[in-house]
């Protein structure tokens, strides 16, 4: 690890220091305590690479999880290891570096009711954090040794909510709406509005995968559940996929690279 380091240091290439940190495992079992190992880890990959070539660009990253103390699994969506987030992503402040950690984490095994929960419990307080740089965004499933689509398709609904959450409120004349407000009076509605039918394609932020009809129209419809939604998102997707053209010679090329690479791993399964 330390040899990476160095040679992305030396070529002044980013490096991000991301201590891995399961709180009462590697760490103790309080926020405090894993938050000061989180920082003490990550000086040290970052004095380390200061030390090989001063200047070279550094990330302070974090992934401190808490674990089952009954069977000492990794858990996540947890309320400590949001804590930590929040701290460390502080003192990344304080220190002046950008900062990495977070993402859409569970421990489920399947997109359903935990891992939406679990990871919201872990993404939100990371874009509240202002956090730089998240590796994690869509797909994770069972603790990270396992991705799904259908999870991937409604992590990046949750993104794309976020997106709009953070943009903050709207503060140009449009925004401030203060037309329709002073032209609309008492026991009037503001559907039929100029404003309204200006706005009524960009007003609201709409996922791709949530459903909002009355419950008659979602029996109609098929009584579909949001992953059996995102499933068929994702089947669309890659229906439509087109391959960008690619010049012949940049095509053998990359053709030759493929196969070099398929030949230096005889055994593998790789086809």
């Amino acid at each position: 690890m330390l040899g990476s380091a160095k040679v992305y240091a030396e070529n002044n290439q980013a490096v991000i220091l991301t201590p891995f940190i399961l709180a009462g495992a590697m760490a103790p079992v309080t926020v405090a305590g894993t938050a000061a190992q989180t920082l003490a880890e990550a000086l040290v990959g970052m004095a380390f690479t200061q030390m090989v070539r001063p200047g070279a660009p550094v990330v302070f990253g974090s992934f401190a999880s808490s674990m089952s103390m009954q069977s000492g699994a990794p858990t996540f969506g947890t309320p400590e290891p949001a804590l930590v987030l929040w701290t460390v992503a502080a003192l990344a402040r304080r220190l002046g570096v950008p900062f990495r950690s977070g993402g859409n984490l569970t421990a489920s095994k399947v997109p359903d009711a935990q891992a939406a929960y679990e990871s919201a419990a872990t993404f939100l307080p990371t874009v509240l954090a202002g956090t730089n740089f998240v590796l994690h965004t869509a797909g994770w499933l069972e603790g990270g040794l396992a991705m799904g689509y259908e999870k991937f398709i409604l992590d990046a609904d949750m993104a794309g909510m976020t997106e709009t959450l953070i943009a903050g409120v709207d503060m140009s004349d449009n925004g401030q709406a203060l037309d329709p407000i002073l032209s609309t009076g008492p026991g009037e509605h503001y559907l039929g509005t100029e404003h309204t039918l200006s706005n009524f394609e960009t007003a609201f932020w709409v996922a791709n995968t949530s459903d909002s009809n009355s419950v008659e129209q979602w029996e109609a419809e098929g009584s579909k559940e949001a992953v059996m939604r995102a499933h068929e998102r994702w089947r669309q997707m890659l229906s439509d996929y087109e391959r960008p053209p690619l010049d012949d010679a940049v095509d053998n090329r990359l053709g030759e690279w493929i196969k070099m690479r398929k030949d230096s791993f005889p055994d593998s399964d790789i086809s």
